[in-house]
């Protein structure tokens, strides 16, 4: 019997180390997946991961070593990021971190760190021992022949990669989950890696310039202000998940009319707001309420606004506002670093964002009037005489679901209160009308506190999309215009007050969120530069619309004057 040399025993033993090492990053990685297709998945990519750097580097333990080591520094820093971030790994991240902020992240994560000096230190002469007696796999063929396994290798390979990637492939069941779904649940690697494909970003259709400059050119030099002796005070609330409900047929009881979607004496415009989510996605809602852009002109990526849009905006309301010498500020319910919002908060203009422990709240459980009272403590503490503050305020007392406590469990008022639904929608739609009551009174506080006194301020609110009450919404019979009835899906409201009298301010039978910043800065009175004033002339021009607008061509040179001459995204 032939016995093995050392050499070929130390080949066996790093082999099958190496195998052992990557079947027990597989159990560290894929295997923490929450569903079978997702583990299947992952296990898929290191496979296909491992094939390309088999022919890349033709040995055959040191592409198991590297292969599996990625993965588990992937899953490592996902972990990572979730606990300290409270949000996803997404592939932005290490475009936007290793350019802006990577020494910033890794000093104050110092598990990141320990990681990162762990990979330096150890992977190296670890690396070194396993090459020196690795198995070499295609030593034993000329030249030419390895050359062209190895190009072969890696191009199926890289087939094979893709097609686990295809929205439409074997997978397809993983790639098909919503945008909440993907940035919320714990599959951390399956969302990073689905997310490739989801965060790819596409500029809206453009106009020439000439065309932009015919339509757009009397715009360039922005919008004077009125004159007076200060600039006021703006308050912004976007209130989660919330609606008018009179709008729906069995909506019928006096607790469906509620105050705070009532014009008064104070009230400069109000109405159906046009929104572009459904079901969730506040995220959206608040990149288009404080650029003036919706997300879906740019695409699938759009989703993902607060990571792939947010740092290349470059003008938005805040940053106006800034300009003229605002403190501006927002008040979040969550953490403030929740769906990236720090690092998008400062790209929109924002000096500070509250988020919930700063604060002193409880995230995710706060009232609307827990939220109002923090903005107003906050507000009272950093105001300076003559400098103007734009709060911007989020609430989350609508967040779905609607559903969690049984009806017995609601006050009385409300109790069985709508007739002629299921008992799914009823008691989703009675818990709404329950929370819309103590959003309606804390309202009333909010007002009290910022419109009745000598400060100036405007006050927007508005809701941010509609609850899917567990997708049954969709479902119910509304009493809208014809017009409106497309859209039934996507309208919330929007009511605009001030506690001076201004300039009138028209009202539109559908208004696009993203036509909010310039009402705020219209009713404000405050100069506009020129991307704001070219804002104004679109929602004059195209009657409240934006991705509706029926003037042929006026949005694509509009494009062409804001994006491609003004560069408000770039």
């Amino acid at each position: 019997m032939r016995r093995l040399s050392t050499s070929q025993v130390r080949v066996t033993a790093v082999s099958l180390c190496a195998v052992a090492f990557f079947a027990g990053c597989i159990a560290l990685t894929a295997w923490q997946e929450p569903f079978p297709m997702q583990r299947a998945f992952i296990v898929g990519l290191m496979l296909c991961t491992f094939g390309a750097l088999l022919f890349v580097l033709a040995r055959f333990a040191t592409a198991l070593l590297v292969g599996g080591a990625l993965f588990v520094a992937l899953k490592f820093i996902s972990v990572m990021k979730l606990r300290y971030l409270d949000s996803q790994l997404m592939p932005s991240d290490f475009i936007y971190y290793v350019r802006s902020s990577l020494v910033d992240t890794l000093r104050h994560y110092p598990h990141m760190y320990s990681l990162g000096i762990g990979l330096c230190v150890l992977m190296p002469p670890l690396l070194y021992l396993v090459w020196r007696w690795d198995w070499r796999v295609l030593a034993g063929l000329r030249p030419p022949v390895a050359t062209g396994v190895r190009i072969g290798g890696i191009a199926l390979s890289a087939l094979a990669f893709w097609l686990c990637m295809l929205p439409t492939g074997l997978f397809a069941q993983v790639h098909s989950r919503n945008v909440w779904e993907k940035l919320s649940d714990d599959a951390q690697l399956t969302n990073f890696f689905v997310n490739f494909r989801d965060s790819d970003v596409q500029l809206p259709d453009m106009s020439s310039d000439a065309e932009a400059e015919q339509a757009w050119g009397t715009t360039a030099a922005g919008t004077p202000g009125i004159a007076r002796a200060a600039y006021p005070d703006i308050v912004q609330v976007l209130e989660e998940s919330t609606f008018d409900p009179s709008f729906y047929t069995a909506c019928n009881v006096p607790q469906c009319r509620v105050a705070m979607f009532q014009p008064d004496a104070r009230t400069r415009a109000s109405g159906v707001l046009r929104v572009h989510t459904f079901g969730g996605g506040t995220w959206v809602s608040e990149f288009a309420a404080l650029t003036g852009m919706p997300q879906d002109i740019f695409g699938p990526g759009g989703m993902y606004a607060p990571y792939v849009l947010a740092p290349k905006v470059h003008d938005a309301l805040a940053l106006q506002l800034r300009r003229l010498g605002y403190l501006t500020i927002g008040i979040y319910p969550t953490e403030a670093s929740f769906i990236n919002g720090s690092n998008a908060y400062q790209a929109y203009g924002f000096d500070h964002l509250y988020g919930a422990s700063e604060l002193g709240l409880e995230e995710w459980e706060e009232s609307d009037a827990q939220m109002f009272g923090a903005a107003k403590r906050v507000y009272d503490k950093i105001r300076k005489p003559g400098q103007p503050v734009f709060i911007m305020i989020l609430t989350l007392n609508q967040h779905g679901p609607h559903d969690n406590d049984p009806m017995s469990e609601l006050r009385k008022p409300f109790r069985n209160l709508l007739r002629g639904l299921s008992p799914g929608a009823a008691l989703n739609f009675d818990t709404y009308l329950s929370r819309l009551h103590d959003s309606d009174i804390a309202m009333r506080g909010l007002e009290h506190d910022f419109l009745d006194r000598p400060q100036s301020t405007v006050l927007l609110h508005f809701g941010d999309h509609q609850p899917s009450f567990d997708g049954q919404i969709r479902k119910l019979q509304r009493r809208l215009p014809p017009a409106l009835q497309p859209y039934h899906d996507y309208l919330t409201y929007y009511m605009l007050k001030s506690n001076f009298v201004g300039t009138p301010i028209p009202n539109y039978p559908m208004l696009d969120i993203a036509f909010l910043p310039s009402m705020v800065l219209q009713a404000a009175g405050v100069p506009t530069d020129p991307y704001f004033s070219a804002a104004t002339a679109l929602r004059s021009r195209c009657n409240g619309l934006y991705d509706d607008c029926a003037v042929p061509g006026l949005l694509a040179s509009y494009h062409a004057w804001t994006i491609g001459r003004l560069h408000v995204y770039q």
